[in-house]
């Protein structure tokens, strides 16, 4: 079987033991990016398990991630999930229009196992065979999570490390025919 990694605009079929490929020209969507593919134009099957945890916190928070800023505390997703998961308020990332029907355990899981999967360094990112054993198993006992790393244009940062530094936003618009 030969994996096809695909991250939202680019698809590469991987040869024999291959397991990362580089390109030049970054193409995807922001905000599913891995670091390491947006910033160096490194990618694997670690890249597509970082963009399925950003979907899995998208799914939870009922919000995109990119776009999403949460103003009291100048937040992306990522970071948002991040805070609640160290305070131990996971559950309340959970989209409002779900109401109160739902399993707090499946929803800390899911938080869970998305953090896994958007660490910084692609080697501590779960395979996705184990992402979906952890998914569907109650009774896994799951790794703690790293803080995510920010992807900020061609900077990959760790809160640490990021002291001092700001980001400045420029907004790009694109026009496009019908």
């Amino acid at each position: 079987m030969v994996p096809k990694v695909s991250d939202f605009g680019i698809a590469r079929m991987f040869e024999g033991d291959q397991t990362t490929a580089y390109t030049r020209k970054v193409i995807g969507t922001y905000g599913y990016m891995s670091p390491e593919y947006a910033m160096d134009g490194v990618f694997s099957m670690k890249s597509d398990v970082f963009s399925f945890g950003v979907l899995v916190l998208e799914i939870v928070a009922g919000r995109r991630n990119r776009g999403f800023c949460e103003s009291e505390i100048n937040l992306n997703l990522l970071r948002y999930a991040w805070m609640l998961w160290k305070e131990g308020k996971s559950v309340d990332l959970l989209d409002e229009l779900i109401g109160d029907i739902f399993d707090d355990n499946e929803v800390l899981r899911c938080v869970h196992v998305a953090l896994l999967c958007v660490e910084v360094e692609p080697k501590n990112r779960p395979l996705m065979s184990s992402v979906v054993m952890m998914l569907a198993s109650e009774n896994a006992t799951l790794p703690q999570p790293n803080e995510p790393g920010v992807n900020i244009g061609k900077i990959t940062l760790d809160t640490e490390s990021s002291h001092g530094l700001t980001s400045n936003g420029v907004t790009t618009t694109t026009i496009e025919a019908r």
